[in-house]
C-alpha cells in the first residue's frame, strides 16, 4: 500500500470529514500516515475520533507530514454538500502536487478537469484520481438477475446521512467472517473505494437510470466470484433525507433479506439541514419494512452526544421496545449482531440455491 496523508483542514471534527474518518479507521488501499487539520495539530487521529490511539498523527500542514513520512498520495478527505472543494484547499493541493504527491478526491468537483491542477500534475509527473469519475459513465441497466443470488443479502441502512453505516457494514463483514460465515462487503460510495473495497460502486456518481443496474451487477459479481454465505451492502443517505435519499435504490435493486439500521438517538436534525428534525425511529423502521417486506434485525447506535450511562440505557430501552439486538459497534463491538444474523440465516452452501428460508413480514 502507498503511504497517504488525508486533507481534512477544518473538517475533521465535523460530519463533512466522514471520508477522513473512514480512512483513519480502516484502509486496505492506502496506508494512512497522517491527517492534515491545523486546528487539531499534534493529536492522535484515532484517539480524537474514537478515544483509541492508532498512531496516525494530525498535522498542521502537508509539509509537517512530509518531514516525518515518505508520502506518495494526498487524499481529499472531505464530503461536502454538493461535493465542492472547500475554501482554502486549492493552495494546499497545488503545493502538494508541486511536492510530487498524487491527489485522490471523491468530490463531485473533478480536480482532473481543472486546467491549473492538470498542468501542475503533468509538470510534476503525478496523477489526479477523481473517484466518482471512474464510475460516471458506467451504464448497466437492471436485469432482474438479483433473484438468482442465493447468498443472504444484508443492507446496513441509516436514519440519516453521515451516521456510521459504512463503518458498521465493514465491522459486521469482519465479524461474520470471524464466526465462519463467508461474507463479502459491497461498497456504494467513494470512501469505500478509497478504503479498498473489492466490490464497489459510487452510487451518486451514476446516471439515475443505471443506479439499480450497477447495484445489482456488483452484488451479482461478488456472488459469482466469491460464493459467499452473506453479502453486506453499504447503505447511502437515508430514506427520509430530502437531499440524500439513496437507500431506496439499495432496497429496490439489492433485494435485501434483512436490514441493520444505524441510528444516532441524540442527533436533533438531519445532517446538513437544521430545518429538518431527525425522524422518529418507529417511522423509519415501518418505511423500511413496507418497502422491503423484511424486518429490521438489529439497531446499531452512533453514540454522538451521549455519555456511557446514556448509551447503556438507550441500548436497554431499544432492546425492550423493539425486540431486536442493539449495540454501538465502536463501543461494544458488533459480535452480538453477527451472532443474531447467524441464528436467523443458517449457513448454506452456494449449490443449495433456494434452500434458505428468508424471514419476511409475509411469512
Amino acid at each position: 500500500m502507498k503511504n497517504a496523508v488525508i486533507l481534512a483542514e477544518g473538517k475533521f471534527k465535523t460530519t463533512d470529514g466522514k471520508t477522513a474518518h473512514g480512512l483513519v479507521r480502516y484502509s486496505k488501499r492506502y496506508k494512512i500516515v497522517g491527517v492534515i487539520d491545523s486546528a487539531l495539530s499534534g493529536k492522535d487521529a484515532g484517539e480524537f475520533l474514537d478515544g483509541k490511539p492508532n498512531g496516525i498523527k494530525i498535522y498542521a500542514s502537508v509539509e509537517g507530514a512530509l518531514a516525518e513520512h515518505d508520502v506518495d498520495t494526498l487524499i481529499v478527505g472531505v464530503a461536502t454538500n454538493g461535493g465542492t472543494l472547500p475554501n482554502g484547499y486549492r493552495e494546499i493541493i497545488k503545493d502538494s502536487i508541486k511536492a510530487g504527491l498524487n491527489v485522490v478526491s471523491g468530490l463531485h468537483e473533478f480536480l482532473s478537469d481543472d486546467l491549473e491542477f492538470r498542468k501542475l500534475a503533468e509538470e510534476n509527473d503525478v496523477k489526479i484520481i477523481d473517484v466518482r469519475k471512474i464510475f460516471y459513465n458506467r451504464r448497466i441497466f437492471f436485469a432482474g438477475g438479483i433473484e438468482k443470488v442465493s447468498s443472504v443479502k444484508l443492507a446496513v441502512l441509516g436514519t440519516d446521512a453521515c451516521i456510521g453505516k459504512r463503518t458498521t457494514a465493514i465491522l459486521l463483514t469482519e465479524a461474520l467472517n470471524d464466526i465462519g460465515l463467508k461474507t463479502v462487503f459491497i461498497g456504494t460510495g467513494q470512501t469505500s473505494w478509497m478504503q479498498g473495497a473489492k466490490y464497489c460502486i459510487v452510487l451518486d456518481a451514476l446516471i439515475n437510470d443505471f443506479v439499480t443496474g450497477n447495484i445489482e451487477y456488483e452484488i451479482w459479481r461478488a456472488y459469482q466470484n466469491e460464493k459467499p454465505d452473506i453479502i453486506v451492502i453499504e447503505g447511502q443517505g437515508s430514506l427520509v433525507h430530502p437531499a440524500f435519499p439513496g437507500s431506496f435504490e439499495i432496497i429496490a435493486a439489492g433485494r435485501p433479506d434483512t436490514i441493520v439500521l444505524q441510528h444516532a438517538p441524540k442527533r436533533t436534525c438531519l445532517d446538513g439541514f437544521p430545518q429538518y428534525p431527525m425522524p422518529n425511529l418507529d417511522r423509519v423502521m415501518k418505511i423500511i419494512e413496507l418497502l422491503s417486506l423484511k424486518k429490521v434485525t438489529a439497531i446499531t447506535l452512533n453514540h454522538e452526544n451521549m455519555n456511557t450511562s446514556e448509551l447503556e440505557e438507550m441500548v436497554k430501552n431499544y432492546e425492550e421496545r423493539y425486540g431486536v439486538v442493539v449495540c454501538d459497534p465502536l463501543i461494544h463491538g458488533i459480535s452480538k449482531v453477527a451472532k443474531k444474523i447467524a441464528e436467523l440465516f443458517p449457513r448454506v452452501s452456494s449449490d443449495r440455491k433456494g434452500d434458505l428460508v428468508h424471514r419476511s413480514l409475509t411469512g
